[in-house]
C-alpha cells in the first residue's frame, strides 16, 4: 500500500470518519474558531485588502469565510478532502474548491500571490515531499510576501495529541526545526508564536490565566533541567509560524 493509497482513502471520509465530525452544520458552528481566526487574521494578514491570498489545505474554509468578513477580496482554498469542500459549498463558504495542493502551487504563476497559508497542512507530507512542498511556496510568493503555518509542537509536552491524532500526519515541529527549514529554503524573518488561549470574555480569561500558570510550571522545569530560564520555548500543543520570502 502506498502512501497515496492510504491518504486517498482517509481524506475521502475526511469530515465524517471520527467521533465528531470535523465541519459544522451552520456557520454559527464556526463561533468556537471564531476568535481565534480572528487574531490571526488582524496579526498576521497585510492591512491591504486587496491582497491576493490563497489557502491551502483549507478544509471547510473557516479562515476564509472570517478573512472575508474582515474585508478581504481576492481569497481563495483549495483542498484535497472532496468531503471537507462539500461542506464549505453547505454553509455557503466562497472560493473552496477541490484539488491536489502540490498541483495547484504547480498551476500558480511566479511571484503572484501576497500571503499564502498552510493551516495543519504541512506535518501531512514526508520529509521527501516537504522540500519541494516549500520551494513551490517559495516561488509562487511575491518579494515580501508572507506564508502563514500552523503544525503540531514537538516541543510541547502533550504534542502527542496532535501528532498523532490523524493518521495522515508525518511529522511534529519545533520552533527551532521550522526555522531551519524555512531559513534553509529562502526565507527570512521567521516568527514563531505560541497557539494560547485569546480572551475574549471571563471564560476565556480564566483559561489564559490557567494557561500563564501552567506554562511558568512548564519554564521552571525547563529552566531545571537544561539551565535555559529565557522566554523562547513555545509550550503549546500546535505552534503558529509567520515567513517572509
Amino acid at each position: 500500500m502506498t502512501a497515496e493509497t492510504y491518504r486517498t482513502r482517509i481524506y475521502t471520509h475526511y469530515v465524517q470518519a471520527r467521533e465528531q465530525a470535523l465541519a459544522p452544520e451552520t456557520l454559527a458552528g464556526l463561533a468556537p474558531r471564531a476568535h481565534a481566526l480572528r487574531q490571526l487574521i488582524r496579526r498576521h494578514f497585510p492591512a491591504d485588502k486587496n491582497t491576493a491570498v490563497l489557502d491551502l489545505g483549507c478544509g471547510y474554509g473557516a479562515l476564509l469565510h472570517f478573512a472575508r468578513e474582515a474585508g478581504y477580496t481576492k481569497l481563495r482554498g483549495v483542498d484535497g478532502s472532496p468531503q471537507q469542500v462539500a461542506a464549505a459549498q453547505r454553509l455557503g463558504i466562497e472560493g473552496v474548491a477541490e484539488g491536489e495542493l502540490r498541483d495547484t502551487l504547480a498551476a500558480q504563476a511566479d511571484a503572484s500571490l501576497d500571503v499564502v497559508i498552510a493551516f495543519d497542512v504541512i506535518e501531512h507530507f514526508t520529509r521527501d515531499e516537504l522540500l519541494p512542498f516549500v520551494d513551490a511556496v517559495h516561488r509562487v510568493l511575491k518579494p515580501g510576501g508572507r506564508w502563514i503555518i500552523h503544525v503540531p509542537n514537538g516541543e510541547s509536552p502533550f504534542f502527542g495529541s496532535i501528532r498523532y491524532g490523524d493518521l495522515t500526519h508525518e511529522m511534529a515541529f519545533t520552533r527551532t526545526s521550522l526555522s531551519q527549514l524555512l531559513l534553509s529554503s529562502g526565507f527570512g524573518d521567521v516568527c514563531c508564536f505560541e497557539d494560547a488561549p485569546v480572551v475574549h470574555g471571563a471564560k476565556s480569561a480564566l483559561r489564559w490565566l490557567l494557561w500563564k500558570g501552567f506554562r511558568g510550571v512548564l519554564r521552571l522545569y525547563t529552566a531545571a533541567e537544561t539551565g535555559d530560564a529565557t522566554n523562547a520555548h513555545i509550550f503549546s500543543q500546535n505552534l503558529l509560524a509567520a515567513a517572509r520570502k
